[in-house]
């Protein structure tokens, strides 16, 4: 087992994650990575308060995360893994991680950020990172909840390619 989808979610840990997501992928422990929110403990308290019951929540740094699935700890488990930019993916990928697919959900606006769905705004160097990981051959595709339609990301940067 393992990671068996890692979502690329600017919110992390909300209703649609702990509700539809966490179902649909069968988890048995949500972790969230992120090298800021895993030194923080009030909004690391706040965010365990809504795992569903019966799934672990791991909020942890990218480097722990490495040590921790080297280790064999997740070996047992579905993990689903929950990340604020699709940079924070490639470390896993280059220690030997597996990531067998990323959903990209929300990446919000920002001034430096094109729009490329009604919930997804990317930067440049989110977009080197969303093709390296397909370059690294993990497909990455774009849906906001289970039910929608899985298309995959290409689809939506290419509409970056006739703005340059």
């Amino acid at each position: 087992m393992g990671i068996v989808l890692a979502r690329i979610d600017q919110r992390l840990i909300h209703g649609i994650v702990v509700t539809q997501w966490a179902g649909y992928t069968k988890a048995q422990r949500l972790m969230v990575i992120d090298d800021e929110l895993s030194q923080d403990e009030l909004r690391k308290t706040a965010m365990r308060m809504s795992k569903p019951a019966g799934t672990g929540m791991s909020i942890i740094s990218i480097q722990r995360a490495i040590t921790n699935f080297q280790a064999g700890k997740y070996d047992d488990h579905n993990v689903f893994v929950i990340v604020k930019e699709p940079q924070a993916l490639i470390p896993l990928l280059d220690a030997g991680i597996a990531i067998p697919e990323v959903n990209v959900g929300i990446l919000f606006a920002g001034t430096d950020k094109t729009q490329i769905s009604k919930m997804v705004a990317v930067n440049e160097a989110e977009v080197t990172a969303l093709r390296e990981l397909e370059r690294r051959q993990v497909p990455v595709t774009l849906r906001y909840v289970p039910s929608d339609p899985n298309k995959p990301i290409e689809d939506y940067l290419k509409q970056l390619k006739t703005k340059e």
